[in-house]
């Protein structure tokens, strides 16, 4: 799922012949009513997600899917800055979809630091050309504020359609995954900052792929579901000891209050309980397996350049 999709990072280009998907619903002040999926009752495991199930995930079009994203407002959309039309409620790439509205995108923000060659600060806005309704199958989540902790271990999900052992998904995916610290992360990759954050099994086989670029990492604070991550890179996909890499959201509130200026996103202060075990870690001792990645190594990328800033 994640890096460098087609019609990649088109950072400062009006997003014509873009289209956004999403499901919709609610008015109000977000950090109260973001986050919230009636629909959702999950608690462990699966792979096709129920219709209504994660109410803000996005997919952005053009020629089919390409990237995920996530409904942040009525108006704006989250993603990467490597990928963009956008269809909210969408269930089924394949089928039909009743619950479902897309908008074109009227203006694309991406972060005026990203870096195609690091993945850093790898989060992109979206606004659309209308702002949406919200309904059980379209709902802004909410965003981790400045400060919050995601200790390591500490389950979250990612949803989106990208790359499965079976190909690209019709139906979309969901997928549960620990949290995997900063520091035991950057001894697989060399190149982890402190604007990302790390999800995966040391033993591989559950993650994010090619597809899924831009979409949601969330995990679940009382009644509320909060956005941690936003799917960015990886070594291969689901590879024992490269857990997938995210931006991480709680570092970009200011930027993101900064453009998005009236009916703002409801961030929320997630803390982890207890001590976070990856301040000790130590890479003189790590599990068994591959665990240097170059820093020059592929993310996983389309056969599409990336056209920001052209």
């Amino acid at each position: 799922m994640r890096v460098l999709d087609p019609f990649v990072s088109i950072c400062g280009h009006e997003g014509v012949g873009y289209s956004v998907f999403v499901d919709t619903r609610r008015s109000g002040t977000l950090v109260i009513l973001c986050g919230r999926a009636p629909l959702n009752t999950k608690i462990v495991g699966g792979v096709d997600a129920a219709p209504g199930t994660w109410p803000w995930q996005a997919s952005l079009q053009r020629f089919g899917h390409f990237c995920g994203g996530s409904l942040i407002n009525n108006l704006w959309v989250l993603t990467a800055a490597h990928c963009f039309t956008v269809f909210l409620g969408r269930q089924d790439q394949a089928g039909s979809n009743p619950n479902e509205l897309s908008r074109t995108i009227s203006r694309i923000v991406c972060h005026p630091d990203y870096s195609g060659t690091t993945n850093d600060n790898d989060i992109c806005l979206l606004e659309l050309s209308s702002a949406v309704t919200f309904t059980d199958y379209i709902a802004p989540v909410c965003l981790a504020a400045d400060g919050s902790t995601f200790n390591s271990g500490i389950i979250n999900w990612v949803t989106g359609w990208g790359t499965t052992s079976f190909g690209a998904a019709d139906i979309l995916q969901e997928v549960d995954l620990p949290i995997v610290g900063n520091r035991e992360c950057d001894c697989s990759y060399g190149r982890i900052t402190n604007n990302m954050i790390c999800a995966g099994l040391s033993a591989g086989g559950k993650d994010s792929c090619q597809g899924d670029s831009g979409g949601p990492l969330v995990g679940k604070q009382g009644v509320q579901w909060v956005q941690s991550g936003v799917v960015s890179f990886g070594q291969g996909c689901a590879l024992p000891n490269f857990p997938g890499v995210y931006a991480r959201v709680s570092e970009y509130q200011a930027w993101i209050n900064g453009i998005i200026t009236t009916n703002q996103p409801g961030f929320v202060d997630f803390r982890s309980a207890g001590i976070n075990s990856d301040a000790t870690f130590n890479c003189g001792n790590p599990p068994s397996g591959p665990v240097t990645a170059s820093p020059t190594a592929p993310a996983r990328k389309w056969p599409f350049d990336s056209i920001c800033g052209q």
